[in-house]
């Protein structure tokens, strides 16, 4: 069966808790609830002693029927039952009512704790686990965390009805009560066996589902690719053992869960029995009257559905802690990323500087080793080199998205982990290749870093970015609905959206991957009038696709596996006929005006 647990082992960030630990954790986010809990344990009580007052009354009507004396008491006892189940039904509608406020209230607190977990967690966080796992912990999970509670109250109304009715069959017949009660350590052990198998099963049903839901949002991710290439079939063949696995997950965590309650009624059905032909016979002995023994039979059934329930909660109790276990794994997983002070760095003037610096998203495989560098306030400086040199690195490690290994980066002579993180990315100012936009309007996100900007300014920095023209090109102006991950608009339009949003932000730092790479020669003008205007008096680190861009770069960057193989202005570089003009003529040169096609790899000195 191992096949049937393949991918279905725990995160990186997981970690097991202790029952108590957990319960702990629980219990502290209902504490803010205490003076509804009390109300609802008030119900509790008052729901089970009028369920319990149910038998004892029928009861007495039994041997007043029998001893004759029915017509003097008859309507008091049948109006006594009509006031115990209607007192019944309203204490049971107030202790719901209040307990799906409180667990309500606390699940969404949980949601929104988890949500913010998510929010702080680090990029290497969302590279190493799939998006859809985490979401089926903050969604899912957080459901599931409610059933502790239900299960909770259900247990203190069942444990209460259990007391009530052994005190009632004690006081009728002790013989009769031990009899019952011997069976009930039988039931609970049961139960504590199925405690440690319940609680594996779950958590195997819980990570098959995260796996469904990360499939499933990928697809959808990416439908679009596998419809243009019409590979729907293999995305629907992926797809079917993932889920097929969750079916056979789910179905054995419920033949384990259904498994326990037919063993519970068979012992609960043997013990009625015994205790049916024992009162029996001692009704026809005359040690017992007809109207005790009928409430022995009532309480029994008040007392087994209480009892199998309370043997039960153990197991079904596990799938609660078990989702609770997650969601806190995830809202206690460590950050990487670790400041060791938060001074406000005021406003930046943007010098940059690596001092022997080590990082590797696998520290064991460094992609810099002691690597120095120096950017100068205001430079703009591009970095250039084959596939896997480390260029997109530097930009993570300036944006402090990831945590270095060895050695130093300083920000205007400060290390940067002695800043406080959220006023110094405040400064920083990324542009991706693929800008994302949210859901909404343009308008909506070019003011996503300063929701307070005015139509005024928000209109200034559109227009600011390539004169302002591609507005006149949006259906609807600013006003107009990107869609989701902005496919409404053109990839150009995207990037001009993002260089407006970049203004707006007004940063002191800016690290572009080239926003021209993708986009025809008409945008790439706009965008490239739009750079102008962004990188203007900040310090900028381009990485460059597009020659158009490295020519008018401060400084150009040559990389070569981490390692900085030469630096200096283009003309500079291509005179030298060094790595620069090697990587010039591999993924520049087909760009430049005096390109010919059939002239080959252009020599040194290229204009």
């Amino acid at each position: 069966m191992g096949f049937i647990m393949d991918g279905l082992d725990a995160e990186d960030y997981d970690r097991t808790y202790t029952d108590r630990d957990l319960l702990r954790r629980i219990l502290a986010y209902f504490r803010p609830k205490l003076g509804a809990m009390l109300l609802v344990a008030t119900m509790i009580v008052l729901v089970s002693a009028a369920q319990a007052a149910l038998p004892l009354l029928a009861s007495e009507g039994v041997d007043a029927i029998q001893d004759g004396t029915i017509g003097g008491v008859g309507w008091l006892l049948a109006a006594g039952i009509l006031l115990a189940g209607a007192l019944s039904w309203a204490f049971n509608f107030v202790r719901q009512w209040y307990s799906a406020r409180v667990t309500g209230d606390v699940v969404l607190r949980l949601r929104e704790d988890a949500f913010d977990a998510v929010l702080e967690r680090d990029l290497s966080f969302y590279d190493e686990t799939p998006s859809g796992r985490i979401v089926s912990r903050v969604t899912s999970d957080t459901d599931d965390f409610a059933s502790v509670s239900t299960l909770t109250m259900d247990l203190i109304s069942q444990v209460l009805m259990v007391g009530f009715v052994t005190v009632l069959l004690f006081l009728r017949s002790v013989e009769l009560a031990l009899l019952t009660l011997l069976v009930a350590p039988i039931v609970m052990g049961l139960a504590l066996v199925f405690r440690r198998m319940a609680r594996s099963s779950t958590r195997r049903a819980q990570r098959s589902l995260s796996r469904v839901n990360a499939n499933l949002q990928e697809t959808m991710g990416g439908i679009a690719v596998a419809k243009n290439f019409r590979q729907e079939r293999q995305v629907y063949d992926e797809f079917r053992p993932i889920n097929e696995q969750s079916y056979r997950v789910t179905l054995r965590q419920g033949f384990v869960f259904s498994a326990i309650f037919p063993l519970l009624f068979l012992v609960a059905g043997l013990a009625t029995v015994a205790l049916v032909q024992f009162g029996g016979t001692s009704v026809l002995g005359g040690g017992l009257s007809a109207g005790d023994w009928y409430l022995f039979l009532q309480g029994v059934s008040l007392f087994w559905m209480p009892l199998t329930s309370i043997a039960a909660f153990w197991s079904q109790f596990q799938q609660g802690l078990s989702a609770s276990e997650r969601v806190f794994a995830l809202i206690d997983a460590p950050p990487r990323v670790s400041q060791t002070g938060s001074a406000d760095p005021g406003r930046l003037a943007g010098r940059i500087e690596f001092d022997d610096l080590t990082f590797g998203y696998d520290a064991a495989s460094p992609v810099l080793r002691h690597f120095d560098l120096a950017i100068e306030a205001g430079e703009t400086v591009a970095l250039v080199g084959h596939t896997g040199a480390g260029k997109s690195t530097l930009g993570k490690l300036i944006t402090r998205f990831y945590e270095f290994q060895e050695g130093r980066l300083l920000i205007d002579g400060h290390d940067i982990r002695s800043l406080d993180l959220g006023a110094y990315r405040r400064q920083i100012g990324a542009v991706p290749q693929a800008p994302f936009l949210f859901s909404g309007t343009v308008a909506d996100n070019i003011r996503y870093p300063r929701p307070a900007a005015s139509e005024d300014e928000v209109l200034a920095a559109a227009a600011a970015v390539g004169g302002g023209d591609w507005i006149e090109a949006l259906p609807h102006g600013l006003e107009t609905d990107v869609g989701e991950h902005g496919r409404a608009l053109s990839m150009g339009q995207r990037q001009l959206v993002a260089l407006a949003r970049l203004l707006i932000q007004d940063p002191a730092i800016v690290v572009l991957d080239e926003a021209t790479a993708s986009v025809d020669p008409l945008t790439e003008a706009q965008i490239q009038e739009g750079l102008d205007v962004v990188l203007a008096g900040r310090t900028s680190i381009v990485i460059a696709h597009r020659l158009s861009t490295i020519e008018h770069v401060d400084r150009i960057i040559v990389l070569d596996h981490g390692r900085i193989v030469e630096e200096g202005g283009h003309a500079e570089l291509l005179a030298r006929g060094g790595r620069y003009c090697q990587v010039y003529n591999t993924y520049f040169r087909h760009q430049s005006p005096n390109y010919r096609p059939d002239t080959g790899f252009v020599a040194v000195g290229e204009p």
